[in-house]
């Protein structure tokens, strides 16, 4: 499985659109098996399900996003998952472990 989570710096981004980056994590057999990260492209609607399918991102985690976004990953066979935050390795080992705590999306709007 592939995690696509969406981060400034270390930390999880509030919102998966306008972040800096996206580290890609390969999981298998409950552990991370590979890391590579990928820049942001920009924020346009659309662009970031696809290039992200593209990269065979099954899972994308952030602190939030609007309902637009989380119908558009639905379109592509990613499951959204937000109202996450913390350092991003914390984040990937708590839902590699199923211990992943989200809450309401951090995105306003």
């Amino acid at each position: 499985m592939k995690v696509a989570v969406a981060s400034d710096g270390s930390q999880v981004s509030p919102h998966f659109g306008r972040c800096e980056r996206y580290v890609l994590a390969d999981v298998e057999n409950g552990e991370v098996t590979a890391l590579t990260v990928l820049e942001n492209p920009g924020h346009e609607p659309g662009v970031l399900p696809t290039l992200l399918h593209s990269h065979g991102v099954q899972v994308v985690i952030a602190g939030g996003m609007g309902p637009r976004a989380v119908g558009l990953f639905h379109d592509h066979g990613i499951e959204p998952v937000v109202g996450v935050s913390g350092p991003v390795d914390e984040v990937l080992a708590r839902f590699v472990a199923g211990q992943l705590e989200t809450g309401p999306s951090a995105c306003d709007h």
